[in-house]
């Protein structure tokens, strides 16, 4: 289990292979860190499919207008929309794109960043200073380099759900040692 040291601004994602734990950035990014906060909160991410997943590049979701595979999903949309709220505007900074790191997705207008993001794959430092980075995986990068890759892929990843951790109750909890394996007699025989 990651060492989660600030809850509120920690992301639990589950994805197919398993918990995706990402640490946000709100000193760097704020606006970004409480738009992905609240599009958790309310249930929005959950579902959403990886739209646009290039191999040593990178992930990209967060579509939770047209991306939710529950809800007339049609994979050619996906990547098209936003959420219902105002746009968030660039909040560049010297932090580099590196593998893990999370990056605001836009247009070609550097203050259109609204629910889409993408993971990095790779060190993709041609990306520095132009798109907002704020947040970085912390465990569970198995998980991501996984994803169904394509553009769109055939058949999509989802992020099953999204939460802040802070909200997780025992799901961030780390598990108690005695609740692991059962382990052989007190007597040291193998319970036969």
């Amino acid at each position: 289990m990651a060492d989660i040291k600030d809850p509120e601004n920690t992301i639990l994602m589950e994805l197919n292979g398993g918990t995706v734990t990402i640490e946000l950035l709100p000193d760097v990014a704020p606006q970004h860190t409480a738009r992905m906060k609240e599009l958790a909160r309310s249930g929005a991410y959950n579902n959403v499919a990886f739209h646009r997943v290039i191999d040593g590049f990178m992930a990209q979701t967060g579509d939770v207008a047209n991306g939710n595979m529950e809800k007339d999903f049609n994979i050619r949309m996906a990547g098209t929309g936003g959420s219902d709220m105002p746009d968030v505007p660039a909040e560049f900074s010297k932090l580099p794109h590196d593998r893990g790191t999370i990056g605001a997705a836009r247009s070609a207008n550097p203050n259109s960043a609204n629910s889409q993001f993408f993971i990095n794959f790779s060190d993709n430092n041609f990306l520095n200073g132009q798109y907002t980075v704020y947040g970085r995986v912390i465990e569970g990068m198995e998980h991501v380099d996984a994803i169904q890759r394509g553009e769109p892929p055939m058949n999509p990843d989802r992020m099953i759900s999204v939460v802040v951790a802070a909200d997780a109750g025992g799901a961030a909890a780390p598990v108690e040692d005695d609740a692991a394996e059962p382990e052989a007699d007190a007597d040291g025989g193998d319970g036969e």
